[in-house]
């Protein structure tokens, strides 16, 4: 991916709110691998909604940078994923930002929690049998707030 020029915002770097649209864009890149991306939607009527969202912001991207992603998967259930994604300068290499995410299976039709197909419980446990022995990101799990001053 790369940061187009209405990403940028007033100080010259990519705006908070497209870090969400860029990281969601390189889920739906992840998910097809996984079959759950538009085309597992259009064929089931199931999806997934993100519950909740962190965003560390860790250096600057500005216009025309190209960007990399990973995904490690850190924990699953029946109906919900947790998950983490590095964004990547993707020429100089360093850490611009990372997104630690949970997610629900959903039916559209009722537009409630359902749990995953069986194939997928059964790639996201054989995901953490791979997953679960990389070290745990060190943003991840981190609460907001600032230090007190001693």
């Amino acid at each position: 991916m790369v940061v187009k020029p209405e990403h940028i915002d007033a100080n010259g770097h990519m705006n908070v709110g497209y870090y969400n649209v860029i990281f969601d864009q390189a889920l739906d890149k992840f998910f097809v691998p996984f079959d759950l991306d538009w085309s597992y939607v259009q064929r089931t009527n199931l999806s997934t909604f993100v519950l909740e969202t962190h965003v560390c912001y860790l250096q600057e991207v500005v216009e025309g940078d190209r960007l990399r992603f990973t995904f490690q998967l850190l924990g699953a259930d029946a109906k919900r994923i947790h998950y983490f994604m590095n964004m990547y300068h993707a020429e100089k290499g360093y850490l611009a930002a990372t997104s630690e995410q949970i997610l629900v299976h959903v039916d559209l039709a009722t537009r409630r929690s359902c749990a995953f197909p069986a194939e997928h419980a059964d790639l996201f446990e054989h995901m953490m049998a791979g997953h679960g022995k990389l070290p745990k990101p060190p943003q991840a799990g981190k609460n907001i707030g600032m230090a007190k001053k001693g």
